[in-house]
């Protein structure tokens, strides 16, 4: 197994340099960075460029694209069986990767999800940056498992793990945020089982960066439709 970990980044220069080494750090993974550099205009750019000769690929782009625009372009970049999207923020813990990874030990697994709150008393939760979060990913969870029949406990969370082949077949269309609700779908519109492990969370709030709203949350909704319906 060789993963391909691919990191969108804009404007994080605080955490980037942080959860790149974090990764590099883990032991007994065959792996690949793909970091893509999403029109930052603070100094994650000059961050980015310290490292080279670190087998990191670096993609730099002087617009932003978006989260899925970033993604999307990473996609003809990789090498690896298996494709992980990590944030470059610090939300999301990168010693989750063996749990994300055990269950393509059985042939019938081709897409996990890391979730936020499965096994876990979701309204007890601290670690979202607050009670509203909490309550706009459980609705938006349930529209996505009516809309697209499956039973995900966090069909928003970041951490979504694939099969290389799998994932590089899907033509991914939306730029911003929309990513997680469309290829949700379109794993759907294959009709291939999301199998989900619980992982940890430590969210940030607004001021520490957060940059999802809820003209995102409409985006989601959207984009659910839109894929399943529509396209």
């Amino acid at each position: 197994m060789k993963v391909s970990i691919i990191i969108p980044v804009y404007n994080e220069e605080k955490t980037i340099l942080k959860i790149i080494n974090k990764i590099l750090k883990l032991k007994h993974i065959n792996k690949e960075l793909i970091v893509v550099n999403d029109g930052s205009t603070d100094n994650t750019k000059k961050l980015l460029n310290t490292l080279s000769g670190k087998r990191i690929k670096i993609i730099n782009y002087n617009k932003n694209l978006g989260k899925g625009g970033a993604i999307r372009s990473a996609q003809k970049h990789i090498t690896g069986t298996h494709v992980i999207i990590q944030d470059a923020d610090l939300e999301y813990d990168p010693s989750d990767y063996k749990n994300l990874l055990n269950p393509f030990k059985k042939p019938n697994i081709s897409v996990v999800y890391g979730s936020r709150v499965l096994k876990k008393k979701r309204y007890k939760l601290k670690s979202f940056s607050s009670f509203e979060r909490i309550f706009y990913n459980h609705i938006l969870t349930i529209i996505s498992n009516i809309i697209n029949g499956q039973r995900l406990s966090d069909a928003h969370t970041c951490y979504k793990v694939f099969k290389s082949n799998i994932f590089k077949s899907i033509r991914l269309e939306e730029n911003g945020f929309g990513f997680c609700p469309e290829i949700t779908t379109k794993i759907s519109n294959l009709n291939i089982d999301i199998k989900e492990v619980p992982i940890s969370y430590r969210g940030r709030s607004y001021s520490e960066g957060k940059k999802i709203t809820y003209l995102d949350g409409i985006r989601a909704i959207y984009a659910l439709f839109k894929y399943k319906f529509i396209r």
